[in-house]
């Protein structure tokens, strides 16, 4: 997938927008995080940072196992 982006200035930083098309293709959120896995000169490559199951793993590597019917839901847990 390949797209032209333009960088803008946001506040004392630098930003790109992503294209509609990447946003869908990698199920990008507000919030979600990516992280640089490589750059070069010409080209960088980013992955998406899939909080969600980090916080499992670490749970699960302290020895919590979470019920059967477990779901872990940012948008349900934060319901007012």
């Amino acid at each position: 997938m390949e797209g032209m982006l333009q960088v803008s200035k946001w506040g004392n930083s630098l930003a790109v927008r992503l294209p509609k098309k990447l946003v869908e293709t990698m199920k990008l959120q507000p919030g979600d995080e990516l992280t640089i896995v490589d750059a070069s000169k010409h080209a960088v490559a980013v992955s998406k940072v899939d909080r969600r199951n980090a916080a499992l793993e670490r749970m699960r590597s302290r020895g919590w196992m979470p019920p059967a019917d477990f779901k872990f839901d940012r948008d349900e847990a934060n319901e007012r």
